[in-house]
């Protein structure tokens, strides 16, 4: 079967190892153009554009599915299409070019978290479990019939981050087995059932941690924008990153936002019990031990978190 994969940053390369690694054709890939990386914007491309290169795959570089794409996808002939985190919308006249449509990898147990940040959303709302799925794609966002679904658990402590780089690497192995039991004639979709959630794109407002809010929910606000957009708060007008915040229910005394040390550890008061730093990065500096910042201020019994 000939399987066009469509797919940008590093997340996706594990499912585009793991359908090479099944022996599927791959025919080309879809990717996003080549952005400006690092302090120096040296153009770079997309973690899926490399693999693709390194594999000997045929690569399309389109920043969205417009007719220049759609004429180089309808040249490479796919009977499928498989797509895992391309960053664009795919039009109904693209949807039709391969016989068996379009398979989405989505990171969430749709309905739920149907958008462009479901891991981000469900780490910030407190879920428990989580999951990926593989849908047909059609016009509506993330609305189609469900072929396969697998779950995990959300730790206390996972980011974000860490639960999408698990999630990749077994959702790759279950787009392998939809696309098997596609090419076998077993497939069998099934609509979408249960409440719906919206994970919108997330923004760097999303990362301002309001010290008003109780910790549990700053918790799972800075675990969920790791490691992008990122924690910050602000101190004399300068924004100041943060990595997530521990929780220190012992400590109950600390106004919102107020800065104070306890022992070794640098805490900041919530609107419910204190929250423990573990690394922040003050503007202009590099990210460092919450202690060793701590050290490097004069007084901290002024410091107060915006």
């Amino acid at each position: 079967m000939r399987v066009l994969f469509a797919g940008t940053p590093a997340v996706a390369v594990p499912s585009l190892e793991a359908l090479v690694g099944a022996g599927f054709d791959v025919v080309a890939v879809l990717t996003r153009p080549d952005a400006p990386i690092g302090r120096k914007r040296v153009l770079t491309p997309s973690p899926v554009a490399a693999r693709a290169a390194e594999l000997g795959i045929d690569v399309i570089r389109a920043a969205r599915v417009d007719a220049h794409a759609i004429a180089a996808i309808t040249a490479v002939a796919p009977d499928v299409a498989a797509i895992v985190a391309y960053g664009g919308l795919v039009p109904p006249a693209a949807l039709t070019i391969p016989r068996h449509g379009w398979v989405n990898l989505h990171f969430s147990l749709l309905p739920a978290w149907r958008g462009a940040a479901p891991v981000q959303r469900s780490v910030m709302a407190g879920d428990d479990i989580t999951g990926a799925v593989t849908f047909q794609l059609e016009q509506g966002l993330d609305t189609g019939p469900v072929f396969g679904t697998l779950t995990e658990a959300v730790a206390p402590a996972d980011t974000a981050g860490e639960l999408l780089a698990r999630l990749s690497h077994s959702g790759s192995v279950l787009l392998a087995q939809t696309l098997s039991a596609i090419y076998a004639g077993t497939a069998s979709p099934r609509p979408q059932a249960g409440e719906v959630t919206l994970a919108p794109k997330l923004t760097l407002e999303d990362g301002h941690l309001d010290w008003r809010h109780p910790a549990l929910a700053l918790n799972r606000q800075a675990r969920g924008v790791a490691p992008e957009p990122g924690a910050w708060t602000l101190l004399d007008g300068q924004r100041i990153k943060l990595e997530p915040v521990l929780l220190r229910p012992d400590v109950t005394a600390l106004a919102p936002g107020a800065v104070a040390l306890h022992g070794k550890s640098v805490l900041v008061g919530t609107g419910s019990h204190a929250v423990e730093l573990t690394r922040i990065q003050p503007a202009g500096k590099k990210m460092m031990a919450a202690a060793d910042w701590a050290r490097g201020m004069a007084s901290l019994e002024s410091v107060v978190f915006e």
